[in-house]
C-alpha cells in the first residue's frame, strides 16, 4: 500500500514560486497526480504523471507549473512558478496503480491513496 506525505506549502506573494514535495512509499504509484481544493469547491486536478515522464496539466497552470517524479528519491514534485492569488488552495498528492490508464486527465475518484494536504496561499 502506498503512503504519501506532502510538504513545501506556504505563503508567497503573487509572481513568486513554491515547490511542493510528496514523499511516497510502497507500490501502486505508477499514476500520480496533484489536486487542489478550496472551501466550498470540488477538488480539481492540477497535474498528473504516468510513469516517470508522461504528464498532463490543467489549462489554468500550463506553462507555470511542472510535475516531476524522482524515483530514486521516491518523491513527487510540483514546481509552481508565477503564482497567482487564484492558486490559493490546499494541495494534495494522490497515487494509484491504474487511474492514469482509465482517464488521461486525473479524476479524483479514480485515485485510491491521498496525502494529508499542504496549504498554499498566494497574496496579491
Amino acid at each position: 500500500q502506498v503512503q504519501l506525505v506532502e510538504s513545501g506549502g506556504g505563503s508567497v506573494q503573487a509572481g513568486g514560486s513554491l515547490r511542493l514535495s510528496c514523499a511516497y512509499s510502497g507500490s501502486a504509484n505508477y499514476c500520480m497526480a496533484w489536486f487542489r481544493q478550496t472551501p466550498g469547491k470540488e477538488r480539481e486536478a492540477v497535474a498528473g504523471i504516468k510513469g516517470i515522464d508522461s504528464t498532463v496539466y490543467a489549462d489554468s497552470v500550463k506553462g507555470r507549473f511542472t510535475i516531476s517524479k524522482d524515483v530514486a528519491q521516491s518523491t513527487l514534485y510540483l514546481q509552481m512558478n508565477s503564482l497567482e492569488p487564484e492558486d490559493t488552495a490546499m494541495y494534495y498528492c494522490a497515487a494509484d496503480a491504474l487511474a492514469c490508464f482509465r482517464a488521461v486527465f486525473p479524476i479524483p475518484s479514480l485515485y485510491k491513496t491521498w496525502g494529508q494536504g499542504t496549504q498554499v496561499t498566494v497574496s496579491s
